[in-house]
């Protein structure tokens, strides 16, 4: 993926998946790359097409929540690439979780009944909803893995006053809600999801990707309550296929374990899977924006000129 130099540029950090541009003290340009992680780790191979699919669903949904928080972005110029406002990030990502999957399915699987301070109720077996969502943080790591942490460690650490916590579980739990709401009129569950925040201007403001299959997990809602009843493995769409893999390949991103080898049928079956969330999730047909670096550049460019930024 090519780096880019725009006019006032200022700083660049190549993240995970994004590669991010500091214009000035007030602006990001934000280009969704076609690299994929799983367990803290980049996949040896892109995935074509997904950074169009990441930056085009977290618009969608980014304009759809507006009424219930600000957020950072103003302008998306290319199909995997948004412009907005710099906010200054709490070192928190709030994790919502409607259902008992994934990290929270193995913690409780294993017989512990908290995580993060948060009550898991006795007799629940894998996916099956909370009574209400639980808000389950973590810190957000520089480098290597985020790790779970409490409210009460995260006011103990200065991560957030009691004020800002209050806050950020609010629009985390509203945000959570109208993802549901979303979800369900396309006929599929928002099980869990995650969100970061920072804050510009002194207001809390809701910041990167919302509800992307690299932040969210999906069911499928046909047929839920009766594969659940029967103990059968729930139709999903998310990234969660892929650490599934990586797990019976015998890689969980500890130290030693090596990255199974990514066949072209496996790299295609994935991009595959993201387009189909994507034309699941925003109910839009998905076509891939072919352009070159230059017409990128151009694009972006032109973006920062009308807001002002260059």
């Amino acid at each position: 993926m090519a780096t880019f130099h725009f006019p006032r540029q200022t700083g660049f950090y190549r993240g995970k998946v994004r590669d991010v541009y500091s214009i000035g003290p007030e602006w990001l340009v934000m280009v969704a790359s076609d690299r994929i992680s799983a367990f803290d780790v980049i996949l040896p191979r892109p995935i074509p097409g997904k950074g169009q699919v990441l930056n085009r669903i977290a618009a969608v949904m980014l304009e759809a929540t507006r009424d219930i928080c600000p957020n950072w972005l103003l302008d998306v110029p290319a199909a995997h690439v948004s412009v907005g406002r710099r906010c200054e990030p709490f070192r928190i990502e709030m994790v919502v979780r409607g259902h008992l999957v994934g990290h929270a399915w193995r913690t409780y699987r294993s017989g512990i009944r908290t995580l993060c301070g948060a009550p898991m109720p006795e007799g629940m077996r894998e996916n099956d909803p909370f009574p209400r969502p639980i808000i389950t943080p973590s810190t957000k790591a520089a480098e290597g893995h985020d790790e779970d942490i409490t409210p009460d460690e995260i006011l103990a650490r200065g991560l957030a006053t009691p004020e800002e916590w209050a806050v950020l579980c609010d629009h985390a739990l509203r945000l959570f809600e109208r993802g549901r709401e979303m979800a369900a009129r396309q006929g599929l569950i928002l099980a869990d999801t995650k969100y970061e925040f920072g804050k510009l201007a002194g207001a809390v403001c809701l910041m990167d990707e919302v509800h992307t299959p690299d932040s969210s997990r999906y069911f499928l809602s046909d047929g839920f309550e009766a594969r659940q009843a029967r103990g059968e493995r729930q139709q999903q769409l998310s990234k969660e296929f892929v650490r599934e893999w990586l797990i019976a390949n015998g890689f969980m991103g500890k130290e030693g374990q090596q990255v199974p080898e990514m066949s072209d049928d496996w790299v295609a079956t994935i991009a595959a899977r993201y387009e189909e969330l994507f034309e699941r999730v925003t109910g839009q047909p998905f076509l891939r924006e072919e352009l070159s670096d230059a017409e990128t550049e151009r694009l972006v460019v032109a973006s920062l000129q009308r807001l002002g930024a260059c």
